[in-house]
């Protein structure tokens, strides 16, 4: 095992994936080894995404997820088709329930144009050439090239473009703290790297705090969970959104057609009492105690549309519920028999530490020898390989 790396990366999400795969095409000559904690890759927010390979006009214009999602997605398509891992190419419908959702509908749609992203207006009749089941009283807006894959398969492969490059990956190998030399301290021993890649993802700030970055930042984990009908759910040829109410953090209760074409529910997004707080098992008191000091500035920041959130929320624990608001986007579809909850997964959502504004881009800082992916939010899965390229080209750029 090579303990000397020229680069180490920490995490093996697809976000280190992705930076391990453009490290090795850029700098042949230089090692690469990724580490994670777990004994696959993938295990956490990578392999517990939806799913969905957004298009990429929900962005602002000069945001750096406007960018990389667009290009995200061409190239996991792409991708997807030449090595022969599923893909439903199923497109996506934004659906306006009333004149306000309208409005807001035709602003996504001047953004997709500014984004370089293809959608188009359309009314009900001519949504439901495409989508029968769908209620658009006020229109919807179609696109075109949004996807599904099945995250797991993906990242097997993209673990696989790292290996045939020549990157290692080391598995359970738990980062610990960095050594008073420089080195970096594992569950499998040290490691003197050149330079660190940090993409810890739900730890990305207490890997960053050991070098000195990401100080004004800490890591608030929402939990979310999909619902899933007990046999034939609702037959649906595409995913299917509301227009986004911009007075809240995340967006409304949808359907995802998975790669399997079961349509799903959801998700929830509550906000989580520790970092993998999957179960309620295993608590950790010193992470609620972080997480609660969070919550706190986000209240005094959010204040009563942070509180309409929650309560939201709380409301979407009860599979009733969540199913009734999913069928306001159909006419007539029977949800009944959707009363299952998949497997939870855990969004790492960064919140500056003074005001509690939750950080809605992309977030990457340098320190000694080393590079921090601080946030990696949604649609990070799409966009990871041009998000990778972003950060080889700081690297390079010195």
């Amino acid at each position: 095992m090579s303990r000397t790396p020229d680069f180490l990366i920490v995490g093996g999400g697809v976000v280190g994936l992705a930076i391990a795969r453009e490290l090795r095409r850029r700098f042949a000559d230089q090692s690469v080894t990724v580490i994670d904690k777990e004994a696959s890759c993938g295990v956490h927010q990578s392999g517990r995404n939806s799913g969905v390979l957004h298009a990429g006009f929900y962005y602002s214009p000069d945001s750096l997820k406007a960018r990389f999602c667009r290009d995200g997605n061409v190239w996991w398509q792409a991708f997807c088709r030449e090595r022969g891992i599923r893909l439903r190419d199923c497109g996506k419908f934004v659906v306006a329930r009333n004149e306000v959702e309208a409005e807001r509908m035709a602003d996504l749609q001047r953004r997709a144009t500014a984004n370089g992203v293809p959608t188009e207006l359309v009314d009900e009749r001519a949504a439901r050439e495409r989508e029968p089941l769908l209620s658009a009283p006020c229109g919807a807006l179609w696109s075109p090239t949004t996807a599904t894959v099945d995250p797991i398969e993906a990242l097997a492969a993209l673990r696989l473009d790292v290996l045939d490059a020549g990157g290692r990956i080391d598995l359970s190998t738990a980062y610990i703290g960095r050594t008073g030399d420089g080195g970096v301290l594992t569950s499998q021993g040290v490691y003197r790297p050149g330079f660190v890649v940090n993409a810890a993802g739900l730890y990305a700030d207490r890997v960053a705090a050991d070098f000195g970055a990401g100080t004004a930042y800490r890591m608030q984990p929402f939990k979310g969970l999909y619902l899933y009908p007990r046999s034939n759910g609702v037959p649906l040829r595409t995913h299917v959104y509301p227009v986004p109410d911009p007075s809240l953090p995340f967006l409304g209760v949808h359907w995802t057609v998975t790669v399997d074409g079961i349509a799903k529910i959801g998700p929830t997004a509550l906000p989580a009492w520790w970092r993998e707080q999957y179960r309620w098992r295993g608590f950790k008191l010193g992470e609620w105690l972080g997480v609660m000091a969070g919550m706190t500035a986000i209240l005094r920041h959010g204040g009563l549309p942070f509180l309409r959130y929650v309560a939201i929320e709380l409301r979407k624990q009860s599979s009733r519920y969540l199913a009734d608001q999913a069928s306001l986007l159909l006419c007539g579809a029977d949800v009944a028999g959707y009363r299952v909850w998949g497997k939870p997964g855990i969004r790492a959502q960064l919140a500056e530490r003074k005001t509690g504004k939750l950080i809605s881009d992309f977030v990457v800082e340098n320190a000694d020898r080393s590079l921090h992916v601080l946030n990696a939010v949604s649609p990070a899965f799409t966009s990871a390989i041009p998000f990778a390229r972003h950060v080889v080209d700081r690297l390079a750029d010195g």
